[in-house]
């Protein structure tokens, strides 16, 4: 039986403030299981799910190195960050933060807040094969539940980085600068430069002026219908894939 303690320390994690003190996260969800037992075993804390899950999935926890406790359908209920719980959860170490060289693309977000654009911008640069996502001020938790379920997995391959863009320019000035804006050079007519840094902009506001001022050069996506602007995630999608090919 789940302790009353246990309960409250799981349920802390869905705010920031207590998975920073912690160092910990949460993931759920048969996917996220099968993804962080391959690629990021050492960082499984706990793992809790209810007793139909564990008769569906009876050996996937065999090799772990933590046991998976059977916890009722009422308390993976109030465990569960989800509506309807998936009847799996983990307690997840952070990584610990590294610095690294950026070859290829790396992406800069200037203050994308939502958690699903977030998530998706992470799982897209995980097929594309870009390993590091660098946040700059306002940008979403990528600890956020919701960020972490729409990643499906792909938190564990891709690094994120929370610096103020700014001050990560300044120590990077070497590598040209891309910035997604409306009033940028058209994507099929531009060449585009590598290494490069890919700066995507806030959902309502767009890339800041100060991180623009800092553009090598602006790229827009052509478009011919009447919709104001693209949704964050699928601007980062299309520009990515241009990279690619």
């Amino acid at each position: 039986m789940l302790s009353k303690s246990r309960l409250k320390y799981i349920q802390s994690l869905h705010h920031k403030k207590f998975r920073d003190e912690n160092s910990a996260f949460l993931a759920e969800g048969t996917k996220m299981v099968e993804e962080a037992l391959q690629f990021a075993p050492d960082a499984l804390l706990e793992a809790y799910a209810t007793p139909e899950w564990l008769s569906e999935h009876p050996f996937i926890f065999k090799q772990a190195a933590v046991t998976c406790q059977e916890v009722s359908e009422a308390d993976m209920q109030r465990m569960s960050s989800l509506h309807t719980p998936p009847g799996v959860l983990m307690v997840l170490r952070m990584p610990e933060p590294a610095v690294h060289a950026f070859p290829g693309l790396t992406l800069l977000l200037d203050g994308v807040q939502d958690p699903g654009n977030l998530g998706t911008i992470i799982r897209t640069a995980d097929w594309f094969g870009i390993r590091h996502i660098v946040c700059g001020t306002g940008t979403a938790d990528v600890f956020n539940p919701k960020v972490v379920q729409a990643t499906m997995g792909s938190i564990f391959r891709v690094q994120l980085i929370y610096r103020p863009l700014l001050n990560f320019l300044d120590a990077h000035a070497e590598t040209p600068v891309v910035v997604a804006h409306l009033d940028g050079q058209s994507l099929p007519e531009t060449s585009l430069p590598l290494p490069a840094f890919l700066v995507i902009g806030n959902e309502s506001k767009g890339v800041s002026d100060v991180i623009t001022d800092r553009a090598s050069l602006k790229i827009s996506i052509p478009g011919s219908g009447q919709t104001e602007s693209l949704n964050a995630a699928v601007a980062a999608a299309i520009l990515m894939y241009a990279w690619h090919n």
